[in-house]
């Protein structure tokens, strides 16, 4: 078996080949999904979105806005604002409903499907042409002999972690 033999000046050689390799790798593994470049991007403002669809759950147009502040101060670095962001969220509830879903033999409603309609319209003002508008839908279902109220705090977290979750997604993640 021959011996391979190297001068010093051929490992010098290796060893700054291969350094200059590794140092020209990056890797960068960002378990929160977010996609954003800090160094210009450093804010985002995230408005009240108001309940305007025909049927009205009181708590939730803060509990939505608060959701999606929450998961962004939580999953990004950026700075959450009301007003003048890097990036800017505002919307509008617009759909709240109740719908029977299974008819059951005795021809009642044995499930029944609660809807929310958020309309949002992002800008960012830093890549303009990432900015869109869209709406989101979420729903869950119960059993029709239990009141909407008995589930309703429940069912409207489980949508808007949902709602938030999909926001999030198409406007830092973009995924």
């Amino acid at each position: 078996m021959p011996i391979l033999k190297f001068s010093s000046f051929q490992i010098f050689g290796l060893t700054l080949m291969l350094s200059f390799c590794l140092s020209s790798c990056a890797v960068s593994i960002k378990f929160n999904g977010a996609n954003i470049d800090y160094s210009t991007t450093k804010s985002i403002s995230i408005a009240d979105f108001p309940n305007n669809a025909a049927m009205v759950n009181p708590s939730l147009s803060n509990n939505l806005s608060e959701g999606i502040r929450d998961l962004f101060q939580r999953q990004t670095r950026l700075q959450v604002l009301r007003k003048g962001g890097d990036l800017e969220l505002e919307g509008e509830i617009v759909g709240y409903d109740i719908t029977a879903m299974a008819i059951s033999a005795d021809s009642y409603a044995s499930e029944t499907k609660l809807t929310i309609r958020v309309k949002v319209h992002f800008t960012n003002n830093i890549h303009p042409e990432e900015s869109f508008d869209k709406t989101y839908t979420a729903f869950q279902t119960f059993d029709s002999s239990q009141m909407l109220s008995d589930v309703q705090d429940e069912l409207c977290n489980t949508m808007i972690t949902e709602i938030a979750e999909n926001i999030y997604n198409d406007t830092v993640a973009k995924w």
